[in-house]
């Protein structure tokens, strides 16, 4: 696979300005304003079929020539939503159809951030549409064009943990993968593939249950940001889903970070300290080192900075 960066109106090759290591990994790495394209397997995904568009700040991407995911790093947390924002624009700018759906993923283990980088960038496509749409369409599209759907709204109720053959275990592992619903958020997601428009849970972290119907995808809607830890999964169903996405974000994070964050969490919520620890060495750490495995399957890696 090749690639080629763009400059300001002119491509140049990896040989120019660019340095590679090793005989098996090719690295390119540069601080630029630019757009990325990279022709082979990963073109499709990682442009998402609009371009890798980077507004004019200072950002790096790390781009590994040897089929891994580029790396999205910048100076601050606000740059990487600005980013990503940008990079979803032009793709609302394309459909037509409101039947149609641009979904991505964007999966991370625990205490990286998903939620508040999912909500973040949603609120800045929807900002920044209205301009977008009257430069594109010369009208005035409707304001909300990007959605969150978070994957903690197919997390198992209660009820059915205390079924389960050994019901302490399931509670003390709630937020292991066995404790969702796959199959349920694979249906969702086809039907809002199918028929435009869905309505999915929430979850209400104060009860500790779903709450049904909470959340309405509609056919305004154009980009929708699915957020969850076990999204790029590559077993049963969870494989399913993952194939469902267009793109895929991953969010990285050191685990020791990752943990601090939860544990604050935890302790946020009532939990005596060393329930907290207890339960982040029992499962939230295995759950994130499982998570971590599946950052192989993603169009781009985004670098945790702090929140």
């Amino acid at each position: 696979m090749e690639a080629s960066i763009f400059h300001m109106g002119h491509w140049s090759s990896p040989s120019a300005g660019f340095s590679a290591f090793g005989e098996q990994r090719h690295v390119l790495q540069h601080r630029f304003n630019v757009s990325v394209s990279l022709s082979g397997r990963t073109t499709q995904s990682l442009l998402g079929r609009t371009g890798f568009l980077v507004p004019k700040r200072n950002y790096k991407v790390l781009c590994n020539l040897n089929q891994e995911a580029p790396v999205l790093e910048a100076r601050s947390v606000d740059e990487i939503y600005d980013a990503l924002a940008e990079r979803l624009l032009p793709t609302a700018a394309r459909i037509r159809d409101p039947y149609s759906k641009y979904i991505v993923g964007l999966a991370g283990p625990p205490g990286a951030g998903k939620s508040t980088v999912a909500f973040e960038v949603v609120s800045r496509v929807n900002k920044l549409w209205p301009q977008k749409a009257s430069t594109v369409d010369n009208k005035v599209e409707p304001p909300d064009v990007a959605v969150v759907l978070p994957m903690d709204g197919f997390h198992l109720y209660r009820s059915q943990l205390d079924a389960m053959e050994n019901p302490k275990e399931a509670h003390a592992r709630r937020g292991a993968p066995w404790t969702f619903d796959p199959a349920r958020l694979l249906r969702c997601l086809n039907t809002l593939r199918a028929q435009g428009s869905v309505y999915v849970p929430s979850f209400d972290h104060g009860v500790g249950d779903p709450v049904e119907d909470d959340i309405f995808v509609s056919l305004q809607h154009e980009i929708v940001i699915v957020e969850g830890n076990y999204l790029f999964l590559d077993d049963g169903i969870w494989k399913e889903v993952s194939s469902v996405f267009d793109e895929k974000w991953f969010l990285e994070v050191d685990i020791d970070t990752a943990m601090q964050r939860v544990l604050k969490r935890h302790i946020s919520t009532g939990k005596a300290p060393d329930i907290a620890k207890w339960r982040i060495e029992y499962n939230d750490r295995p759950n994130a080192e499982l998570i971590m495995k599946s950052k192989g399957s993603a169009d781009i890696v985004i670098r945790s900075v702090d929140m």
